[in-house]
């Protein structure tokens, strides 16, 4: 009989490459898995149910509560104590669950959860909604192991597999990052709250052998690694897009390309200001997110427009046929926590997967892979002018560019997911 997998995700699922990965691998191998993820309210052309090509089901919960939005306009013009409102749209959130639990959830998280974070009371309303359609739909079938993918999941995966099953299921915990120290998590809760769940867990993995040592420190226990790498594709055989064409680039200009998620820490601004010493080549930047804007002013200001060119983020199956373009890749993390300090960074092994030299940051499991395989430069990432440098080395030693684009594609068949996943698969064999 085959093995049923509930698994969690705190995002829209349309461009997590991991998720997709160990998704897809767990199908072949024969379990059935269900993907709980999160609706988009902003784009309604979303599924809300999806029977994925590779074998598994995606259900994205609502994310849009017009109920709740009503009731804060009217704490907000009534001034009635936002703890009655609070108690009240609990309570809606969890009519649907079993009496039991719901008293559970009402009084033990969100409670404990708006007095320890001090978060925006609307926000914490919206994720509690989420939160518990959550937990609802992973009581729906019955499950014999859940996953739980980053801490923001961990809570959902607990109660499914721990609290609200008398036979209680076996749980995963995929830290995809250092959850005690990243940016955006610098209360002390989440140290509090990992160190609590992490008790009831079966196993945990971790993306390296650097943050693995480090929950060891935390912990006392050396978890199970899991790199972060992408499936072995050949991208230089398939199509293209051309954005020399698309961004209206003179064809002669190397196209200098950072994919990913547009974030604080991740080195993006001393990226821009290194632009005006770049000998040549035309910076593009891939992807969305919260400093975007800021960006996109920057650029303006320096009046770097014709040497900065932004585009939104693509589906993850298209994006190595973007990145196939370019003639560096940038891998710039600041070191303004463990998080990055430690990172591998999935954007590493894609450059190197389309045959792209990098110029990246000196962290341990960036640099050991960057300059073992001899597939870029490390520089100080803090400094707009060791960036400069690097680029600048990279455009004008042609010799040197060619033996790292080789080396590049040397690499690609060291790490890739054909060969890690074995790994991943092992764990799931040895619980049962």
């Amino acid at each position: 009989m085959k093995k049923k997998i509930c698994m969690f995700v705190w995002n829209h699922f349309t461009n997590d490459a991991r998720v997709l990965r160990e998704c897809t691998a767990l199908s072949k191998e024969g379990y059935l898995v269900d993907l709980i993820a999160i609706h988009d309210r902003k784009n309604p052309s979303l599924s809300r149910f999806e029977n994925r090509k590779e074998g598994f089901t995606v259900t994205r919960v609502k994310n849009e509560f017009p109920l709740m939005q009503n009731a804060i306009r009217i704490v907000k013009r009534f001034k009635i104590p936002a703890i009655l409102l609070l108690i009240v749209l609990l309570g809606l959130a969890v009519w649907q669950l079993p009496l039991w639990a719901a008293f559970f959830l009402m009084i033990c998280l969100p409670i404990v959860g708006a007095a320890a974070m001090k978060v925006n009371l609307p926000r914490l309303i919206v994720r509690f909604f989420i939160f518990s359609q959550m937990v609802r739909a992973g009581m729906k079938e019955n499950y014999d192991l859940y996953h739980a993918n980053d801490l923001n999941t961990l809570p959902q995966g607990w109660l499914c597999a721990k609290v609200l099953r008398i036979r209680k299921k076996k749980l995963i915990y995929d830290s995809h990052e250092v959850q005690t120290s990243r940016t955006g998590y610098e209360n002390h809760i989440y140290a509090k709250m990992e160190k609590f769940f992490i008790t009831f867990m079966d196993v945990m993995i971790m993306e390296n052998h650097t943050r693995a040592s480090y929950i060891q420190d935390l912990y006392g226990f050396y978890p199970r690694v899991v790199h972060n790498y992408p499936v072995p594709v050949k991208p230089e055989m398939s199509d293209s897009i051309d954005l020399h064409q698309l961004l209206g680039i003179n064809a002669d200009e190397p196209i200098l390309l950072y994919q990913g998620g547009i974030q604080t820490g991740r080195g993006l601004d001393k990226l821009i200001e290194a632009v005006p010493q770049f000998k040549r080549g035309i910076v593009v930047f891939i992807g969305e997110g919260r400093i975007k804007p800021d960006l996109v002013n920057m650029v303006s200001e320096l009046r770097l427009e014709d040497k900065v060119k932004f585009l939104p983020k693509v589906p993850v199956e298209e994006l190595l046929n973007y990145t196939r373009n370019a003639y560096l890749g940038f891998q710039v993390l600041n070191n303004v926590c463990f998080n990055h300090y430690s990172a591998s960074s999935n954007k590493l092994f894609e450059y190197m997967m389309s045959g792209v030299p990098v110029v990246a940051c000196q962290f341990p499991e960036i640099q050991r892979v960057v300059e073992t395989e001899e597939i870029g430069i490390c520089i100080d990432s803090h400094d707009p002018n060791a960036i400069a440098e690097g680029v600048n080395t990279l455009l004008e030693d042609s010799e040197r560019y060619a033996a790292m684009k080789a080396n590049c594609f040397k690499a690609r068949d060291k790490y890739n997911w054909e060969k890690e996943k074995t790994g991943f698969i092992d764990i799931y064999q040895k619980l049962g």
